[in-house]
C-alpha cells in the first residue's frame, strides 16, 4: 500500500490553494459535532470507495480524529483500484490542537 502521511502544514497549504478535498470518515454524529471547514463526509462505517467525490484538479485526502480509520479507507480505496494515497496523519484532533477553524 502506498501511503503519503500529509501534516496540519500540508492540509492547509492544499486547502488554501484548493488543491485538495478532505474526505472525512468519521462517523456521521462526529462530523456533525465538527469538521474542518469543506470537508466532505464518508463514514467509514458504510465507506463505499465508488461513492468517493471527483472533483477534477482537487486530490482527495482522507482524514479522521487521529489517523487511524483514514489508513483503513485508504486501503479499502486502493484495493477497488483508486489512485488515492494521502491522508491526514493527525485527523480533526490534531486540526483542533492547533487551534484551526471548526465548521458545524
Amino acid at each position: 500500500m502506498t501511503v503519503n502521511d500529509l501534516d496540519i502544514n500540508d492540509i492547509k497549504a492544499g486547502l488554501d490553494a484548493g488543491s485538495i478535498l478532505i474526505v472525512d470518515v468519521r462517523e456521521p454524529h462526529e462530523f456533525a459535532a465538527g469538521h474542518i471547514p469543506g470537508s466532505v463526509s464518508r463514514p467509514l462505517s458504510q465507506f463505499d470507495p465508488a461513492d468517493l467525490p471527483n472533483e477534477p484538479g482537487k486530490r482527495i485526502v482522507l482524514s479522521c480524529a487521529a489517523g487511524v480509520r483514514s489508513l483503513r479507507a485508504l486501503a479499502f480505496a486502493q484495493s477497488a483500484g483508486l489512485d488515492i494515497d494521502s491522508h491526514y496523519i493527525g485527523g480533526f484532533k490534531d486540526w483542533v490542537m492547533s487551534g484551526e477553524p471548526v465548521e458545524h
